[in-house]
């Protein structure tokens, strides 16, 4: 015990360092960060997305370099609804280290990254969440032949996180709970901490369940993997703006809640046009048949039916890239399905 409390001593006094670190950068960044978003990325003609470095079914070049994923789709959302073109998107990889300070310079427009909602984060980063995309939670996989059917079996363990992320804080919480003391093998870039994963540097790797499942797929054996039952942590996964901007974060976040009303109201690709003429006045206004909803967020008003003919719904988009590598709706199911917590405000 007593090491175990010196590791969360020191582990806790890094995240405070880090932090620190990050306030001095946050004020010269917001210096030379755009004013205005939306007018920076009209005129550059290009929205810069901050992605994953490369994560299965969320953001990953495939072998023509092309990023896909449910990441990705939300970069080409916003782009649709900019210019009416998905593909008006240049994509920078981004680390858990990095991804702030890249938003706080101007280096990219919008972090679209499985990165969670905190209050420190929403406060202390110069950055606004606009919406959370995906709700998940933190757990831990291990090799299937060590026979374990529990975290709380993991006394002892090395366990693989990465730093500077939420992960590596519960972690450090959840062992103090329960007791359970661990060594922790740290490393920033995913791949890399994957890599030794699989390589058995490490007994377990923790990270949200997404992840995990993604990371699981990804395998030549992905039976050779099992994750335990244990969520130990609410990880609402949200699209990150820049702080005092609220133009460009209100255009990130009703892009989201198009996604989730379009599915609502059985609005997809194939069906699109036909259901311009649909007589519910709701779908009327928010696809730009009656009203100027587009107009008041600084769009066309044709922008909904940009977005939906580029990406689909979001049941389109989480089928798309989710449902392939074995990731359940669960909570990201919509509020009208038990247990769905997708829910949107009304386009009025």
């Amino acid at each position: 015990m007593p090491q175990f409390g010196l590791f969360l001593k020191r582990a806790l006094g890094m995240a405070a360092l880090g932090l620190t670190l990050a306030l001095p950068g946050h004020a010269q960044a917001q210096q030379a960060a755009p004013a205005n978003t939306l007018d920076a990325v009209r005129g550059r003609g290009q929205l810069v997305c901050g992605v994953n470095t490369g994560l299965a079914g969320f953001a990953q070049p495939d072998s023509q370099g092309v990023w896909r994923g449910f990441d990705v789709d939300y970069c080409r959302a916003v782009s649709a609804a900019v210019f009416g073109d998905p593909n008006k998107v240049r994509y920078v990889p981004t680390t858990p280290q990095v991804r702030f300070t890249a938003l706080q310079s101007g280096e990219v427009d919008l972090l679209s990254r499985n990165t969670t909602w905190t209050l420190s984060r929403d406060t202390a980063l110069g950055l606004d969440f606009a919406a959370t995309n995906f709700f998940d939670g933190q757990g831990f996989m291990v090799r299937s032949s060590l026979g374990l059917k529990s975290a709380k079996e993991l006394e002892g363990a090395t366990i693989c996180v990465q730093p500077g992320t939420t992960t590596e804080q519960n972690l450090a919480d959840w062992a103090r709970a329960n007791r359970i003391r661990f060594t922790p093998v740290v490393i920033e870039r995913l791949e890399e901490i994957v890599a030794a994963f699989i390589s058995g540097r490490c007994d377990a790797f923790t990270t949200d369940v997404s992840g995990l499942a993604a990371t699981r797929s990804a395998q030549q054996k992905p039976d050779d993997y099992l994750i335990l039952p244990e969520v130990i942590s609410k990880e609402p996964l949200a699209l990150g703006v820049r702080q005092g901007d609220a133009r460009f974060a209100d255009i990130v976040r009703w892009t989201h809640f198009l996604l989730l009303s379009a599915e609502e109201f059985g609005i997809n690709q194939a069906n699109i046009d036909q259901m311009a003429n649909d007589p519910r006045p709701e779908v009327q206004r928010m696809l730009g048949r009656n009203g100027e909803l587009g107009k008041m967020l600084g769009l066309d008003n044709l922008w909904a039916v940009n977005v939906i003919k580029a990406v689909g719904n979001y049941a389109e988009i989480f089928d798309r890239h989710l449902k392939p590598i074995g990731i359940q709706r669960g909570p990201n199911a919509l509020w009208t399905t038990t247990g769905g917590l997708q829910y949107s405000p009304p386009f009025r």
